[in-house]
């Protein structure tokens, strides 16, 4: 019976899927099914539909290896030469697991084989097949889920889904870096849509730490770690650094429409709104693309920005605004590559550090709890953003000296207006906001809490620099809303480098 069976199999092989089916219908109609809990029938038919699922796709390639080995067997030498590199000495029954999405299944195929050279089989670049045990849907599964959270909380979701093991955690990370490959020439590939002449191009910088492994610090942080002297044992006093964190640079690129306000649109005057007008809300952003990059320099971030921007605008006609946060070196960058390119850009230093500095100045002047210190720093921030940042630095030393402060009790109010004299090329706010350019970094701010600490900064997290980068790559990606795209960029050129012959007609009759 038992060989009567295998017979039958061979001859069709989905009859065992079927006698599963049969068996699982079988046993959800019992008596004894009748008696148990939804809960209990529900794991039951979810566990039957994997392992019919299974079977169903094990059938599918044993089919395909029947198919396989027929038209090999037929084929003559030179077609066998021409198929296989060469190699006409057809050898049979060569298999290799793969763990897939429903579990791990059987691959058959057939070898064409030369003295002197290893085995090509020509299945694998039929089903293009990965090198590994791994599928493509499961790696891309691993990928989704690595991004999303830990590896430890990824492996627990694979588990969940494929029903058992199918790979570890270490396994999980080398399939994010291998997924990564190509993310650069993804978008080197790509031709962003237009926009019209009047549309503002927007581009803004950011940086966010990330807590490296020992040997994975830039040259800079890791002298200074080798120098750093602890105060205490078991923590740091303040403003002591644990000299951990690599600096990760990231970047947005986006379209918006001019929206003219004015500063009270940005900020409430002092005593609150009337109600009588709402404040007018600024650009919206649109076609947001993101990149980020610890492994590269903040110059390679900022050179692929302005690579995605002149994609959007090559002929320079439309503004380019670029919003910094005044750090010196990264406007020197900027005024670089803006050069290199013969773009004319309009810097503006973000509003948020402005108004943050005022709150820390107005600490000077005002105890923490005292409600006029928010009056204060609406009455300077509302200076600054109508274009008179020198009366609003005049007031404050002017506040500073008549109180008679000391260089400790001043020393906020001297950063907050050394940080806007330094800047004053860049707060033009008045103007910026007749024009309708935004004038706050929000979206790569908020990229750097998404990207960074939702990921790269939880709890205990410790990175080398290939990792971190796989993950803050693919998670600018995923961001872009770019990612279903780049798995099928991704896996077509991976098939390119695993089997760089072209298909012939010899594989679409097997397959």
């Amino acid at each position: 019976m038992n060989g009567a069976y295998a017979a039958a199999a061979a001859a069709d092989p989905f009859a065992c899927a079927a006698s599963f089916l049969t068996s699982l219908i079988s046993s959800l109609s019992s008596p004894d099914a009748l008696q148990l809990s939804h809960e209990q029938v529900e794991e039951a038919a979810e566990n039957g539909a994997r392992e019919l699922a299974r079977l169903l796709l094990q059938a599918h390639l044993d089919l395909r290896a029947q198919a396989e080995q027929a038209t090999l067997t037929c084929l003559g030498s030179p077609a066998r030469a021409a198929l296989g590199d060469g190699r006409t000495r057809l050898e049979k029954g060569h298999q290799r697991q793969l763990a897939t999405l429903v579990g791990t299944v059987t691959v058959s195929r057939c070898a064409l084989r030369c003295p002197g050279e290893t085995n090509t089989y020509p299945a694998d670049r039929v089903l293009n097949l990965p090198h590994g045990r791994h599928s493509l849907g499961l790696r891309k599964l691993a990928v989704l889920e690595a991004c999303r959270s830990s590896y430890d909380t990824a492996i627990e979701a694979i588990d969940r889904r494929c029903g058992t093991r199918q790979l570890g955690k270490r396994q999980a990370e080398e399939l994010v870096k291998a997924a990564a490959a190509d993310i650069d020439a993804f978008y080197a590939a790509r031709t962003p849509e237009p926009a019209g002449r009047d549309t503002l191009l927007v581009l803004s910088f950011d940086g966010k730490g990330i807590v490296m492994r020992p040997g994975h610090l830039r040259e800079a942080t890791e002298k200074a770690a080798m120098r750093a002297k602890r105060t205490f044992r078991t923590r740091l006093p303040a403003g002591e650094k644990t000299c951990r964190k690599r600096m990760a640079t990231l970047a947005v690129v986006h379209d918006a429409d001019p929206v003219p306000r004015r500063p009270h649109d940005i900020i409430a005057p002092p005593g609150g709104r009337t109600g009588t007008r709402r404040p007018r809300k600024g650009p919206r952003a649109r076609a947001k693309w993101l990149t980020a990059s610890v492994e590269h320099d903040p110059e390679h971030v900022i050179k692929a920005a302005f690579d995605q921007a002149e994609a959007r605008d090559p002929q320079h006609r439309r503004r380019w605004v670029v919003l910094v946060d005044g750090a010196t070196h990264q406007l020197d960058l900027v005024r670089a590559e803006a050069a290199r390119r013969d773009v004319i850009v309009h810097i503006v230093l973000d509003i948020v550090h402005v108004i943050e500095k005022l709150w820390a100045a107005a600490r000077c002047f005002h105890t923490a709890t005292d409600p006029e210190t928010e009056t204060w720093v609406g009455t300077k921030a509302a200076r600054v953003l109508a274009g008179d940042a020198p009366g609003a630095i005049a007031d404050i030393r002017t506040e500073a000296a008549r109180l008679r402060l000391t260089d400790d009790q001043r020393a906020a109010a001297d950063t907050a207006c050394r940080y806007l004299t330094n800047n004053a090329d860049h707060i033009h706010y008045d103007q910026a906001l007749k024009a309708g350019w935004p004038i706050a970094s929000g979206i790569v701010e908020g990229a750097a809490r998404h990207l960074v600490a939702d990921r790269l900064d939880i709890t205990g997290s410790r990175w080398s620099v290939p990792g971190a980068e796989a993950v803050l790559t693919l998670r600018a990606l995923i961001s872009n809303g770019d990612f279903p795209q780049y798995w099928a960029f991704h896996t077509h050129r991976e098939c390119e480098r695993l089997y760089p012959r072209p298909r012939q007609h010899n594989d679409a009759r097997m397959a």
